[in-house]
């Protein structure tokens, strides 16, 4: 594929990330320099910016002498990550409460009631849509440039990790629920209760993901 020059390196950066984020480019799996510039038909100065720009993102590990790497996120990542986005996020739901007009919370109603559809059929992935539209409401909603880059960024780990947590039992139902619990603070212009309702909605994500993992586990020794 030939790639225009104009801000090449971001170009490249784009591409080896949606690769990244689709799973071509697996955790672990070395990036081989001369054989990406043949696939990408480019030289190897774009290449390297654009692999320092995936490497400030978290997204790949350099390794002296080595070369660079498909990060891996860990269990402690994970518990490292949770926290702070969940007061992040919880940030965000307490300016969306105070900034929300009738017609954002209009809007955030025809939302919820997707969401609830989408649950009531099970459909997870449609479910994951519409729950990242209405994550993407809220921080909109703040009005917080510097909350919604760091989420942003935070984000782009998570989703290294191809997380999965509405396949764990119940999950789907409890999502829901947690939902319309930030939901309802939005509505009454509730921003302390938005705010610890969209933590307790992040916390309990990871708490998901961590019996996910664990239930993983016990079929594998058994």
């Amino acid at each position: 594929m030939r790639l225009v020059q104009s801000s090449l390196h971001q170009e490249v950066a784009d591409t080896l990330r949606e690769q990244i984020f689709a799973g071509q480019l697996a955790p672990g799996s070395f990036l081989d320099e001369v054989a990406l510039c043949e696939r990408l038909e480019i030289s190897r100065t774009p290449l390297r910016e654009a692999l320092k720009v995936l490497t400030s993102e978290g997204l790949l590990r350099h390794e002296p002498r080595r070369g660079c790497f498909v990060n891996e996120v860990t269990e402690k990542d994970l518990d490292d990550i949770f926290p702070v986005i969940a007061l992040l996020e919880g940030r965000c739901a307490y300016e969306a409460a105070r900034n929300a007009t009738d017609a954002d919370l209009a809007a955030l109603t025809t939302l919820h009631e997707r969401l609830n559809s989408h649950a009531s059929a099970g459909r997870i992935n449609e479910y994951y849509a519409t729950n990242f539209a209405i994550h993407e409401a809220i921080i909109l909603l703040a009005d917080n440039r510097w909350l919604a880059q760091a989420i942003a960024d935070l984000r782009k780990i998570l989703k290294l990790a191809r997380l999965q947590q509405l396949h764990a039992p119940g999950r789907l139902a409890q999502s829901l629920s947690e939902h319309m619990t930030v939901f309802a603070a939005l509505k009454s212009r509730d921003s302390e209760g938005a705010e610890a309702a969209m933590r307790t909605h992040l916390t309990r994500q990871r708490e998901a993901l961590r019996d996910l993992a664990r239930n993983q586990r016990s079929r594998v020794a058994s």
